[in-house]
């Protein structure tokens, strides 16, 4: 991965894929249609999402995001953070339309702002967007490499009796310098560089003209207090990497909110399914009631009010219908937004959904104990995981900001080897009535007359040094550290909070179920009774011991018996997935393998 930023780096090439983003349906979703119908099971549901759900696809950018900022770290840059938030699912209509006597269809239409508008998004920083203390500079960790080159021509009048021959002294001087910088995670700087200057100029003065002028320098800083050492300097590297890591568990908690969305909608959409089936039924027994009652009055058994009972609870029955297949085809369109990139303009909108799954609740089912559960949860969680590295991150920026406070004690060493080569002056001192100074042949080489001087250090100039700066009040580095400070007490409050809240949530998860299961226990019940008092009072009406009133009255609390055991049996599914959900093993439980989910490509 190093290799691939420093590649990159070099040939300017973009980090990351620039393509867009692929905003079309898997083949998944092709292969599961037969004659016009999408027949789905919870497995296939939750195969689409992790193919087609947008939230997912949105969060897929996070871990990239994160790679970038470690990037940034690693060339001794200030980090710009990762995405913390997280999409939850949109709700289903399964739930919010039970009414107190069990019903999933409750006789009304859900207004649009309960199927459509902004969903919850659930931000995992455990306090909030909190900014890292800078604490001392860092280094720059990438190589800078500058480079310089100039010619001028300069003309100054004189003003002199030495030179009372000269109108002006003219000068051309071009220049050619290379330098090379360099931090460490020491805290340490290098600077090496190369300078060159040659000068043609009309002064008689000078022993050499034209003279080529070169040197080679080496500095090194080495910061001994503040900003000393690979514990401050590589911090930002360290918090880049951990925040790789939360970006992973940011992803991963994604997916648990999309797969526990998936499930939650799909028995929503299984209890629907299965409720207009009852209200189906409701209408042919009630129509076959109507039918009997008319052919009693014909024969003047019955008075002719008891047909007109029968009518009305005929039209009362299916505007129950109409409502509960009104909820259904809603559900669909949730359902099918959910687990689809496209928008539902196409014949995707037109096909109907067929859940393959039973709404069966089995007959016992073990979950554990509730202190197993729980220490499941703070072991398999990606939100506590991740919080658990925010923290780190925050005790990693407090060393830093600590570091800050202490005074800057800088050790300085330099070398630089020098060297002179040129012509004799043609413009001598004997217009001035001076000797003609014979010329060292040493200096009267070529370019490679300097760099041999170069190389074998004629000319060296070396030197160390100490600066000391103490801050008298260093107040604002105090302010750091103690803010600081206080923030990872918070943070450490805050985790000891989430805990907390993941052991409540796991036991009133573990509550809910056991209440769901006997929920549907006593539903089943009613059901059956209800079924065996509608039996026994159709035979009383077939004597005469009863009326058709009280047949219509049975039958309606028998509709509300099975449409009140179906809405428990859901209740109970879902119930089971926020316990899955609570104790962490919701993808495990559910054959979710997070690679895949990664990719986008699901093949188990």
């Amino acid at each position: 991965m190093r290799l691939r930023f420093l590649l990159a780096l070099l040939l300017s090439a973009p980090l990351f894929s620039q393509d867009g983003p692929a905003l079309q349906n898997s083949a998944r979703l092709n292969g599961l249609m037969r004659d016009g119908k999408l027949y789905l099971s919870l497995r296939d549901a939750i195969s689409l999402a992790l193919e087609n759900n947008l939230d997912i696809e949105l969060e897929r950018s996070a871990p990239g995001i994160a790679d970038t900022d470690l990037l940034r770290a690693r060339a001794g840059k200030t980090l710009r953070g990762v995405p913390l938030t997280v999409r939850e699912g949109p709700p289903g209509l399964g739930e919010p339309q039970v009414t107190g006597a069990g019903t999933l269809g409750g006789g009304n239409v859900p207004a649009l702002n309960a199927l459509v508008g902004p969903r919850t998004e659930t931000d995992l920083s455990i306090l909030g967007s909190i900014p890292l203390s800078t604490g001392p500079p860092l280094p720059n960790l990438d190589p800078t490499l500058s480079a310089t080159a100039s010619w001028d021509h300069t003309s100054v009048p004189q003003n002199s009796t030495f030179l009372s021959n000269l109108r002006s002294l003219n000068a051309e001087t071009t220049v050619g310098n290379i330098a090379l910088e360099k931090g460490f995670l020491t805290g340490g700087t290098l600077i090496a560089g190369w300078e060159n200057m040659n000068q043609k100029i009309n002064n008689p003065l000078y022993s050499l003209n034209p003279a080529t002028y070169s040197s080679l320098n080496l500095s090194f800083t080495q910061p001994l207090l503040r900003g000393f050492g690979w514990a401050v300097n590589d911090r930002y590297i360290r918090i880049a990497k951990n925040n790789k890591k939360v970006s992973d568990r940011v992803f991963e908690q994604q997916v648990i909110s999309t797969v526990a969305a998936v499930a939650r909608l799909y028995w929503d959409l299984a209890s629907l399914e299965r409720d207009v089936q009852v209200r189906s039924d409701a209408v042919v027994s009630a129509q076959r009631l109507l039918a009997d009652n008319r052919a009693s009055v014909e024969e003047g058994t019955l008075a002719p009010i008891d047909v007109t009972r029968a009518q009305a609870e005929v039209a009362h029955r299916e505007r129950d219908l109409s409502v509960s297949k009104t909820l259904a085809r809603q559900q669909e369109m949730i359902v099918k937004d959910f687990l689809t990139r496209t928008v539902l303009k196409t014949e995707l909108a037109t096909i109907s959904i067929v859940p393959t799954d039973t709404i069966d609740v089995p007959k016992s089912e073990q979950f554990g104990a509730i202190d197993e559960l729980a220490d499941r949860a703070f072991k398999t969680r990606p939100d506590l995981a991740q919080a658990r590295l925010q923290l780190e991150n925050s005790q990693i920026s407090l060393k830093g900001s600590k570091n800050a406070v202490l005074p800057s004690l800088d050790l300085r060493a330099s070398l630089q080897e020098n060297a002179l080569v040129g012509d004799p002056n043609r413009f001598t001192t004997s217009s001035l009535g001076a000797a003609v100074v014979q010329q060292d042949p040493f200096f009267l080489e070529g370019y490679g007359g300097a760099l041999g001087q170069l190389f074998h250090h004629n000319f060296p100039d070396y030197g160390v040094g100490v600066s000391l700066n103490i801050p008298l009040a260093n107040r604002a580095a105090r302010a750091d550290v103690a803010r600081d400070r206080l923030q990872v007490r918070q943070q450490e409050i805050r985790l000891r909070q989430l805990e907390k809240e993941v052991w409540l949530e796991v036991q009133n998860a573990l509550i809910a179920v056991e209440q769901a299961r006997d929920t549907y226990k006593s539903a089943q019940q009613e059901r059956v009774l209800q079924e065996e008092t509608v039996e026994a009072e159709t035979e009383k009406l077939g004597v005469g011991a009863t009326t058709s009133y009280q047949v219509i009255q049975y039958q309606r609390d028998l509709a509300q018996a099975r449409s009140a055991e179906i809405a428990a049996a859901g209740d109970y599914f879902k119930a089971r997935i926020a316990l899955e959900r609570a104790t962490g093993t919701i993808l495990a439980d559910n054959g979710v393998i997070l690679s895949e989910a990664v990719t986008g490509e699901v093949h188990h």
